[in-house]
Order: structure tokens, then C-alpha cells, then sequence
């Protein structure tokens, strides 16, 4: 896992690329390295070693021919197959995925794209033909924002990096607008800067003589009439429990400590079962957090998981303090809005196990859009973004400026397919849950030079699962059922069954009254942003008071307001 820049101008500025660099440090502490093609390019890069720990697999990495240069974010997990085939081809150097990377690229081209299991953003200097190419993987697990100014491009793995660099920096007010008034975080290709946009996920690019093109090259949809044939229950069962083991044998892939992120749920459940069925993996130390609440701790289920494994945990208990001390510099970390309490306390994982020398989280990110798995799939008519308790919106529209609440426009999502639970499930997987949920983790594992590596979100994991009957999915009202049964054969049933348990913090508790100082302070800042003239301070403090006085069923919008505070009110 590192961090990824570069500079694309007939005057490329090697002190623009190196101040690009300090910003994303945390990304790859292990080594920071450039290669310049005067005139024409810089690349850097920030390492975090992972996989061949020697400095022959430092990067920028360039192939035997001198030809291409390689500045890559993340990890190729079928890299010993694709070694295997490409050996007749290329002699090989290293034993870094690296140079398997680079070495696909030299035998294959683009297409190479598409024999790729794995997280990735990646950026290809050609100084022969004097052409980036660049790409980022099927899902966007790992990030790609780019910014073209003044006939140059910039692009990095950190929004921060880019605009440190150029000379506009503008918020994109209609994102921003779209956040408060529909919890939206941007289509694929938008971030909440003007200036700077993002390469979506299963896309490439290329950049030669001031001419950008982007091209999708993963195709979802497609790729879903391999599973056209319908198989029995079981045949689905038995064919998913291989393609889900192969997936976590993958993600073990490493030179260095791996860990795990565990949770009271199914899907934590699976990932402990099967983390410990792998050949000797039964010293994998595994990390949670908990409040000390009991309505929302995890805790009592996590420890009779453990309890069944014995493997190492690791608990971090998270206060109020803890969010006072750190929302600013995740804010900082993030550049955009984050998810409020729950992204803090999970920050603290990689936090805790930076600290223990493990290098490497795995965690269960990607069942609840493959099987079906949150409550809105059974509900017709309910297909909220986000999620809260009671029917009252999550939305305070009265606290916007009329001029600035109409920049606000629904988002509208793709719906490709015939049935109501697949466009749910698609919207979820590549413009609202996955992508949000990637966005936050990414930076906050980075924050603490800890790689994450999502084993459920494997291609042939989620083009299997979508493309199931809705009744493997959902049966008799029970949610994720082919993955229940599943875990019933290795795991106690009770945990099987387990339910869905979204809220994972008391943030509607803490915001009103331990961290109401820190709500104040925050709102306040607003006043003296220069976005105050997005708000409605008498209805914002109307709501504000309501809310202390008990009307706090969602706190979303006091998190969204605090949020803006700690990133613009500064």
C-alpha cells in the first residue's frame, strides 16, 4: 500500500512533485522516490513495504527495456499466477507484485487489466511515445484524483496533495449542496473540490500532448452472463464457499504481520471462521472497539466468537475525549466529509495495531451489497442512503440559504436491470455504500501506515453473489441467507443469525450532551467560514436546541454540520 503522484508538463516542477509527496508520506513511509523525464514528466512515489521488502522492488519501478516507469498504489493478490505466465516473457528481478505489474503491462498492454485480481491505482509513463497510462481498480478500492491546470496534469492518491499544487481551489458547492440535502458524497468521477476529480472505479486513463480520454474497462454487467446459468442452492453454496476461501487464501499474501478488524456481525463471524481454517493462521491477531454501552456494543458477541478461535484481540474502548482529540485531524486526513463517530472509532483499529507492528487488516467490507443484507433490500419505496432510526429525514433543509440549497440536485442512479433489488444492489455497490465506505477506510488505514484489504470485495466473489435468485439472497425474510448457511456449518448457529446491526456508537447520545462543548465550538466556526453563506444560523440553532431537548432520532445532521465546521471553518 503507498501513495501515488506525478506531474505532466513540459516543465514538470520536481519541487512541486517532492512537496506532493511530504502530503501523503503517511501513505508509504518506507521509502519516497521520483523518476523525471525532463520535459516531459514527474513521477513519485511513497512506499509502504508489503510484499519483497528489499529496495529492488522500491518504486518508481522500471522495466528491463528502460521503457516504462511505474508508480503503483496497492497489491496484485494472483501475482505468483501471473508471474507463472509471464515468465517466458519477461525475466524477472524482484519478487514484488511490482514488477509482475509492470511486466503485464509490457506483454499485454491495457488488456492486461483484466487478468488483475486486486486493489489498485496505478500511473504508466511511457518515454518512448511520451503517454501516461493510468487506472484503478473494479471497484475503486484504492483512489485516483487528477486535476489538469495551466496545460499541465497533476494527480495523486491524496486530494490534499493536489491542491497544495495548484492555484485554483474552489469547493464544489452543488457536491456540498447535495451532501446536506441528500447525504450524497458525489457521483464516481466528482470530489467535493472544483478543481479536482477522480477516476471511478474499473476505469483507465491516458494523457499524451495535453489530450486526456477516459475509458471504462471493467464491465460489470457483461461480465454477469458467465453466471447466467442458474444452479441449485447447494451447487451456489458449494461453488461460493471456493471462490470465498481462494479470496482470503489471497489477501494472506505477505512479507509482513498480518491482523484482522472484527465485529459482532455475520460477516465478521465468516471472516474469523475462515481466517481460521487457513493453515496456520490461528495466531492472527484480531482488533474491535466498544463504548462501554451496551446498546451499542459489539463487544459480548465478538468475545464468544473469540472465545471459540482463541486468537489474539485485541479491544480499544472509545470515549469522548477520544472524538475531541482526534475528529480534527482525521477531518484533515479525510479532505471530505467522513462518516462521523463510527470512522473515528474505527480509525483506532489501525491506529491500535500500527502500534503492534502489524502491517496488514483485513475486514468484511462487501456482503451486505453482494447478499442482500440491509433492510431497505425487503422494503419497497425505502431505498435510503442513509440510515437512522425513527421516519423523520435525516436532512435539515430549513438550515440552508435558499440560493444555495438550490444547487442541490437529487442524485439519479442507473438502474440496468429488470428488478428492483438488483439497481438497489448496483446503485450500493458502485456509487453509494462501497464507494463511501472504501473512501473513508482507505484514508484512515493510510493515516496510519496500515494496509486494508477487503477479501469479500474479490470480482468473482460480487459477480457471483449479484447474479444469484433473490431467493439465496432473501428467504423467509432472512437476509444474507445463502452466506448464514454457509457459517451455520462452521460457526454456532447463534452467531450464524446473527442480526444487522447498523449504529455502532452512541453519536446521538454524545453529540447532545458529553460532546456538546465540541458540537458548539464547531458550529460556531461556520459563521466565520467562508461557507457561512451556505447556512441558516437561526434555523441551524433551532434545530440545534430541539435536538438538545431530545429530538434526536437521526444525528446526521449535526455530524454533517460539525463536519463542515472542522473542514472549512478553519
Amino acid at each position: 500500500m503507498c501513495g501515488i503522484a506525478g506531474i505532466i508538463s513540459a516543465k514538470p516542477n520536481n519541487e512541486k512533485l517532492q512537496q506532493m509527496l511530504i502530503l501523503q508520506q503517511h501513505r508509504g513511509p518506507d521509502h519516497t522516490g521520483n523518476y523525471v523525464d525532463s520535459g516531459y514528466c514527474a513521477l513519485g512515489h511513497n512506499r509502504l513495504s508489503i510484499i519483497d521488502l528489499s529496495e529492488k522492488a522500491n518504486q518508481p519501478f522500471t522495466e528491463n527495456s528502460g521503457r516504462y516507469h511505474l508508480s503503483f498504489n496497492g497489491e496484485i493478490y494472483n501475482y505468483l499466477e501471473l508471474k507463472q505466465e509471464l515468465k517466458a516473457h519477461y525475466s524477472f528481478k524482484t519478487n514484488s507484485d511490482t514488477e509482475v505489474l509492470i511486466a503485464a503491462y509490457v506483454v499485454w498492454g491495457k488488456s492486461c487489466l483484466n487478468k488483475l485480481n486486486g486493489m489498485f491505482a496505478f500511473a504508466i509513463w511511457d518515454s518512448y511515445e511520451k503517454k501516461l497510462f493510468a487506472a484503478r481498480d473494479r471497484f475503486g478500492v484504492k483512489p485516483f484524483f487528477y486535476s489538469e491546470e495551466n496545460r499541465e496534469l497533476y494527480f495523486s492518491s491524496e486530494i490534499k496533495a493536489i491542491k497544495s499544487v495548484i492555484e485554483r481551489n474552489h469547493p464544489n458547492e452543488k457536491v456540498w449542496a447535495n451532501y446536506f440535502a441528500y447525504g450524497s458524497y458525489g457521483m464516481p468521477s466528482e470530489t467535493f473540490n472544483d478543481e479536482i476529480l477522480q477516476l471511478p472505479g474499473g476505469h483507465s486513463l491516458e494523457y499524451q500532448e495535453e489530450n486526456l480520454k477516459i475509458d471504462k474497462w471493467y464491465d460489470f454487467e457483461k461480465n454477469l452472463s458467465k453466471h447466467s446459468e442458474i444452479l441449485s442452492f447447494g451447487e451456489a453454496k458449494k461453488s461460493y464457499s471456493e471462490i470465498l476461501s481462494d479470496s482470503i487464501s489471497l489477501r494472506f499474501r505477505a512479507d509482513v504481520p498480518i491482523g484482522f478488524n472484527i465485529s459482532g456481525g455475520v460477516d465478521s463471524s465468516l471472516l474469523l471462521a475462515l481466517v481460521n481454517r487457513l493453515h496456520d493462521k490461528k495466531n492472527i491477531r484480531a482488533y474491535t472497539f466498544f463504548t462501554g454501552d451496551e446498546n451499542y456494543d459489539e463487544l459480548p458477541w465478538v468475545e464468544k466468537m473469540i472465545e471459540r478461535t482463541q486468537n489474539p484481540l485485541t479491544k480499544v474502548k472509545i470515549q469522548p475525549t477520544d472524538v475531541i482529540e482526534n475528529a480534527q485531524f482525521l477531518s484533515n486526513i479525510q479532505d471530505e466529509p467522513y462518516a462521523g463517530l463510527p470512522t473515528l472509532a474505527y480509525a483506532t483499529l489501525f491506529e491500535a495495531a500500527n502500534k503492534d507492528g502489524v502491517r496488514v487488516l483485513l475486514d468484511g467490507q462487501g456482503m451486505d451489497e453482494q447478499w442482500a443484507g440491509y433492510d431497505y433490500y425487503q422494503t419497497p419505496g425505502n431505498s435510503a442512503i442513509i440510515q437512522g432510526i425513527g421516519k423523520k429525514s435525516p436532512f435539515r433543509l430549513k438550515a440552508l440559504n435558499k440560493e444555495f440549497r438550490n444547487l442541490a440536485e437529487k442524485p439519479v442512479y442507473p438502474k440496468p436491470f429488470d428488478n428492483h433489488l438488483q439497481n438497489l444492489q448496483y446503485r450500493d455497490l458502485f456509487y453509494t455504500k462501497i464507494p463511501r465506505a472504501l473512501r473513508f477506510n482507505d484514508r484512515i488505514s493510510m493515516a496510519y501506515s496500515t494496509e486494508l484489504r477487503e477479501p469479500f470485495l474479490d470480482y468473482r466473489m460480487v459477480e457471483f453473489a449479484f447474479a444469484q435468485p433473490k431467493e439465496y439472497k432473501i428467504s423467509n425474510g432472512i437476509q444474507k441467507y445463502l452466506i448464514r448457511q454457509i457459517l451455520k456449518e462452521i460457526a454456532p448457529k447463534d452467531l450464524s443469525y446473527a442480526p444487522k446491526r447498523p449504529l455502532q456508537t452512541p453519536q446521538r447520545e454524545w453529540l447532545g450532551k458529553e460532546l456538546k462543548d465540541f458540537t458548539e465550538e464547531n458550529l460556531e466556526k461556520l459563521r466565520y467560514s467562508k461557507a457561512s453563506h451556505w447556512f441558516n444560523f437561526e434555523e441551524m440553532q433551532k434545530e440545534w436546541k430541539n435536538y438538545k431537548a431530545g429530538d434526536n432520532q437521526s444525528s446526521f445532521h449535526i455530524w454533517q454540520w460539525i463536519n463542515a465546521g472542522l473542514l472549512i471553518g478553519n
